[in-house]
């Protein structure tokens, strides 16, 4: 039988403390070398304004198998009222290969995204960081937010939106009455006053000026994931110390780190460490409170993996979802 689990269950299904607590551990095995990923396989639609990915990842030590479809339709919100990422996650036994669970994928992958951020700042972050300042007002951007005040006493918001009805919109429905949110009317506003700053945006070229990046910034940028898209400039990514989620994966998709190699800002070497090496401690994280960090993620399947498991197994224990036996 497979177990079929919608995004309404996927909503109640997994909490952010839950999915830090996940993703830490997947990248903990991808720095102790326990897991088997491919580099994500890709599909660019232009006609229609497209991108398709495969994600397949195993996780030994969770024991979790998965393989996830995600779309990116950059169209789809405006032309179509749907969401502009979708996904599938498929999860198998890793014993038979047969699978388990079909779930809703674009509320794991928005979870999961914020998640492997959370977990980026608690390790490259400063501890006394209280500003938090955000570029995009979407679905990401309020799980940045969210996983971000899960590891950080984060008391002030700023967020920077070209669509400014939008960026208030994400203000007034906050549901933190202990944040003080408010609307930047220009990016220079945003990264001038924040310790942290994450960028969740669709831009294809950079959102801020490096030039006012505070020392002991820490950045988060996961909007951009094409080799051709970008949201840091140049002074930015070479002012500081880069961690990305995997050094093949930033290599072969991220526009933020290949585009600053190709015109020789940066060199490959200039990459500091994957995650899984800060959390493992076989690289060091932040080394002083003025040092500037930022970590580019791309996305990878171990954090699909890991969070299909958990919801799974949070499914199987709470008697949630619908099952279907294919095999008959």
């Amino acid at each position: 039988m497979v177990l079929i689990l919608s995004k309404n269950h996927m909503r109640t299904l997994l909490s952010m403390t839950d999915c830090i607590t996940a993703v830490e551990s997947a990248f903990r095995e991808f720095g102790l070398g326990t897991v088997a990923m491919p580099t994500r396989v890709s599909l660019t639609l232009g006609d229609k304004e497209g991108w398709l990915g495969l994600m397949p990842a195993y996780l030994a030590q969770t024991k979790s198998l998965s393989t996830k479809i995600v779309s990116v339709y950059a169209n789809n919100s405006r032309s179509h009222g749907l969401p502009n990422v979708l996904a599938t996650v498929v999860l198998n036994d890793p014993e038979t290969g047969r699978v388990t669970a079909i779930m809703e994928g674009s509320y794991l992958t928005a979870m999961r995204t914020g998640a492997v951020s959370g977990v980026a700042t608690k390790y490259l972050s400063r501890r006394d960081s209280r500003v938090l300042g955000v570029f995009g007002a979407g679905v990401q951007a309020k799980k940045q937010v969210e996983a971000i005040c899960e590891v950080r006493n984060i008391r002030t918001v700023t967020v920077y939106d070209k669509d400014k009805s939008r960026a208030k919109e994400f203000v007034d429905s906050s549901e933190s009455p202990n944040l003080k949110m408010s609307v930047a009317s220009n990016p220079e506003e945003v990264v001038r006053a924040s310790d942290i700053i994450a960028t969740a945006t669709t831009s294809t070229t950079p959102v801020f000026n490096g030039h006012d990046v505070r020392p002991g910034t820490h950045i988060n940028a996961i909007g951009a994931f094409t080799p051709t898209t970008r949201e840091l400039d140049d002074e930015t990514i070479s002012a500081s110390k880069i961690v990305v989620d995997s050094i093949d994966a930033a290599l072969a998709e991220a526009g933020d780190i290949i585009l600053p190699i190709g015109s020789g800002v940066i060199r490959r070497e200039d990459i500091w460490a994957e995650l899984g090496e800060i959390i493992t401690g076989t690289k060091a994280s932040r080394t002083s409170d003025v040092e500037k960090t930022i970590f580019k993620s791309v996305g990878l399947g171990i954090q699909d993996a890991a969070l299909a498991k958990l919801a799974f197994d949070k499914a199987v224990a709470m008697g949630l979802g619908t099952t279907f036996d294919f095999e008959n």
